[in-house]
């Protein structure tokens, strides 16, 4: 482990010097690329210069026990051994911790997109209460969410909604939500009152940025038309509603939720670069390891994540095997103990894989 932090710590400081070599501050992709590398080992370099100097105070702190002294200093020397000795067995943990590999996307603006699965109209429902759910957590944040198309089932709920949200860790805290989600509940329409099983699926993209993901325009078939959604006479008169298509896979974006063309068609890209990222990235980790899946299935009830009981007050994250009786609460976007225990979970395995 010692060996590898003082690998780090050297790469940490020949990257504050070429990033201060004018030929490289002028180049931008560069300069990002390398920002982004000194950003991503920036707190181990601290918390191990952190672990040195505690450790340094403590050697010296220890040589004064040799030296002549009456009784009382003694005890303060002492006592300041076991002071600085907690501190830095406190340090070695934050250490071993901030050593865990970091997901480069988690400092990124995320993309949302949210289906209705199996269950009808109960299902679209259900993924219209996630986005609202989504959308209370991301406030509560102090995070921006904006909506990039709707497509409504007419009864409240969605057949699919895509939307953006942008702030501090929102992929670090989110990313955790991807997969199948299920709910049991008694439906609105269901007279005899019986129970109904349904699901929605929830994918979590990190924004791509223009020099991550290389678009080469003449593999793009943008169509402009009329929006199908609510606005009024400008809706009817003007067609600003964006339709991408990327034509060497036959990937389909499609933007609608402003009245501006041009605004669309900024918004469609971006979630195509975010779509067309995530799909390297699997793509990647698929070929390192047989154990990843994608990230949603095919929203059948077997392929769940988590269970939203609504009868019984309950919420089941079936990967930990947490239960919690504050459903209502995690509606409302209150879900901070859930995402802190998925995250500690997470954390535990990588911790285990390295000492493997």
């Amino acid at each position: 482990m010692w060996d590898k932090l003082e690998e780090i710590d050297k790469r940490y400081r020949e990257l504050e010097e070429q990033i201060a070599i004018p030929e490289v501050s002028s180049d931008p992709k560069q300069l990002q690329k390398l920002a982004q590398e000194r950003a991503s080992s920036e707190d181990v370099v601290t918390k191990y210069r952190k672990y040195q100097a505690t450790d340094r105070t403590l050697t010296e702190t220890r040589a004064m026990l040799s030296d002549k002294q009456d009784d009382e200093m003694t005890e303060l020397v002492k006592q300041e051994i076991e002071k600085l000795g907690g501190q830095l067995d406190n340090q070695l943990e934050e250490l071993k911790l901030a050593l865990l590999t970091k997901d480069p996307n988690d400092v990124k603006d995320i993309i949302v997109e949210i289906r209705a699965g199996v269950g009808g109209n109960e299902a679209g429902l259900f993924a219209a209460d996630l986005f609202r759910m989504y959308s209370r957590y991301a406030q509560a944040k102090g995070w921006e969410t904006d909506i990039i198309n709707a497509n409504e089932s007419g009864i409240g709920g969605f057949k699919e909604i895509i939307f953006e949200v942008k702030g501090k860790d929102a992929f670090s805290r989110l990313k955790y939500e991807m997969g199948v989600h299920r709910v049991q509940r008694v439906p609105v329409t269901e007279s005899s009152g019986r129970i109904h099983t349904s699901t929605a699926t929830v994918a979590v993209l990190p924004e791509a940025d223009e020099v991550e993901v290389d678009v080469n325009p003449d593999d793009l078939r943008i169509d402009i038309f009329h929006s199908g959604g609510a606005g009024g006479q400008n809706v009817n008169k003007v067609a600003t509603a964006v339709r991408i298509t990327y034509l060497p896979t036959g990937m389909v974006v499609v933007c609608q939720d402003e009245r501006s063309q041009l605004k669309n068609k900024t918004r469609a890209m971006a979630v195509l670069r975010a779509r067309l990222l995530d799909a390297e990235r699997r793509k990647q980790e698929e070929a390192m390891t047989k154990q990843r899946r994608s990230q949603v299935g095919t929203g059948d009830r077997a392929e769940k994540i988590r269970t939203y009981n609504v009868p019984q007050d309950r919420i089941t994250d079936h990967r930990i095997g947490l239960t919690l009786h504050n459903l209502n609460r995690v509606l409302e976007g209150d879900f901070d103990q859930l995402i802190d225990a998925l995250a500690t979970s997470d954390q535990a395995k990588q911790l285990q894989e390295q000492l493997v």
